[in-house]
C-alpha cells in the first residue's frame, strides 16, 4: 500500500474545486506503461460558465520514483519526525480561450493578471497566431499557464491546503471571462 494516496487526493481535490465554485466537465488518468509516470488531468470552468468561452486545464503529475523515495525516506523516520521538504507534485494550471483580436495587449493583460493571481500564483501569458491557410487571416490564441509544486509531506500529514489556490483560480477565470467579453465583442 502507497504511503501516499494520490487517487484518493485527486478525488479529494475534485470535491474541494466543486465547493469553491468550479464545475467538472471531464477527468482523465493517463498510466505511462515504462516508466510508471502517471497523470491526473481535470477540465473545468466556473459553475456559471458552462456555455465558455473558457477552460480550465488542472493536471497533477506522478514521478513514481519521487514517489518512491518519499516513501523511503518516510519508513526511515521516527514516528514523532515531520516528513522532509524536497518532495513535491508538480500542478499545472491552464486556462485557454477563444481567438483574440489582432492588437490585444499582452504586456497589460500580464500586469492585470498578476494583480488578480498575487504572489501566490506565478502566471504564464502566451499567445499562438495560427494560419488556418495562406488565404485567411491567423487566429490568435491567448494561453495563461500556473505552474506550482504540492509538498508530498503536506498531504502525507493532511495539511496541504489548496482553497487559497482554488479561490485564485476562480478569480482568474471570472476576470479572464470578463476580458474576453470585451474581447469578443471587439472582434
Amino acid at each position: 500500500m502507497a504511503i501516499v494516496d494520490i487517487p484518493g487526493y485527486v478525488s479529494q481535490l475534485k470535491d474541494h474545486a466543486v465547493e469553491h465554485g468550479l464545475h467538472i466537465h471531464d477527468e482523465r488518468h493517463f498510466v505511462e506503461t515504462y516508466s510508471l509516470s502517471q497523470t491526473w488531468e481535470v477540465d473545468l470552468h466556473p459553475e456559471d460558465a458552462c456555455n465558455g468561452p473558457l477552460d480550465l486545464h488542472l493536471s497533477i503529475a506522478i514521478n513514481p520514483r519521487t514517489l518512491l523515495s518519499f516513501e523511503d525516506v518516510m519508513e526511515s523516520l521516527g514516528e514523532d519526525q515531520d516528513p522532509p521538504d524536497g518532495y513535491e507534485l508538480p500542478l499545472t494550471l491552464t486556462w485557454s480561450l477563444p481567438p483574440v483580436p489582432e492588437g490585444t495587449d499582452l504586456l497589460g493583460l500580464m500586469v492585470d493578471l498578476s494583480a488578480v493571481a498575487g504572489t501566490e500564483m506565478p502566471i504564464e501569458v502566451s499567445a499562438v497566431d495560427a494560419y488556418p491557410s495562406v488565404a485567411e487571416v491567423p487566429a490568435r490564441r491567448l494561453g495563461v499557464t500556473s505552474r506550482l509544486k504540492i509538498p508530498l509531506g503536506k498531504i502525507f500529514l493532511g495539511e496541504e491546503n489548496l482553497c487559497p489556490i482554488l479561490d485564485k483560480c476562480t478569480e482568474i477565470s471570472n476576470f479572464l471571462i470578463s476580458k474576453s467579453s470585451e474581447w469578443l465583442g471587439a472582434s
